[in-house]
């Protein structure tokens, strides 16, 4: 059997109370949802990768590497040190600003507590899965798909359990366009750990957070792609396609859409 294991971080946040169009905002304009998977055999190397980043740094106080808090020099060459690395990345980007605008209704579903973090997780698996499937029907064996998320605060995993054994027992209400492949992934296989104590979410912090900086404008108003080109090998693709894949928007329709155009020709 070959196994997989997906380390999971987010970047940005669920809050809409003030959120705008403007970059100024108390709050941002994108929560991201993004993770690595590395074989078995690539995952008992995944510390020795981050040491490899962090041991280029100087006067390094700190064990564990977070992107917010290392400098754009820093950034560059994290990104372009791990992306030489052997791993798949998806990353699920939600347009906020987008979701604020729909119907009432709607948007008062998003707002509820853990509802649209949740939604963007079912995004996020359902790709993984798939390419997990893809390559396990290649090889011609079976597969599993082991998943670690990074603790925050404020998010009840046990809720979001629950809602995974909803979506694999087909209790939901409205039968899903796409589904997590079940054969893949079985909930119970869903953990959660410290950042600090797990270098593979430590690194799905670079990739998610590089993701980030392209979309979400700073206190200028400016995106920064340069950290996310260096992975544009490593997201996920499907026929040649990373939209959709390792790289999705939600809603597809984002008010951003010159931002995102941008960062699509620099992928390409």
């Amino acid at each position: 059997m070959d196994e997989y294991f997906l380390y999971i971080d987010e970047a940005g946040d669920e809050g809409f109370g003030k959120l705008t169009a403007n970059p100024n905002s108390a709050q941002s304009n994108w929560l991201m949802i993004g993770g690595i998977v590395v074989s078995q055999e690539n995952d008992r190397l995944l510390p020795q990768w981050r040491d490899q980043i962090m041991s280029t740094f100087p006067h390094k106080r700190r064990r564990d590497l977070h992107f917010q808090k290392i400098k754009h020099e820093q950034k560059v060459a994290a990104c372009r040190m791990l992306s030489e690395q052997r791993f798949g990345a998806c990353v699920i980007c939600s347009d906020k600003v987008t979701i604020h605008n729909l119907p009432p209704k709607t948007f008062a579903a998003y707002k509820q507590k853990g509802h649209l973090y949740n939604y963007l997780v079912r995004f996020l698996l359902e790709r993984v899965t798939e390419a997990c499937a893809r390559r396990s029907a290649a090889s011609r064996r079976p597969c599993k798909l082991n998943v670690t998320f990074s603790k925050r605060a404020g998010t009840d995993y046990q809720v979001m359990r629950d809602y995974l054994f909803l979506m694999r027992d087909g209790r939901e209400v409205i039968p899903p366009v796409r589904s997590v492949d079940w054969n893949v992934l079985n909930p119970e296989d869903v953990k959660v750990e410290d950042h600090s104590k797990r270098a593979g979410l430590q690194l799905a912090d670079v990739v998610t957070s590089a993701t980030y900086c392209a979309l979400e404008p700073n206190l200028y108003g400016d995106t920064e792609t340069r950290y996310a080109e260096f992975f544009k090998d490593r997201y996920l693709k499907k026929q040649g396609n990373i939209w959709g894949h390792g790289l999705t928007i939600v809603p597809a329709q984002s008010l951003a859409k010159t931002v995102v155009r941008n960062f699509v020709q620099k992928l390409d």
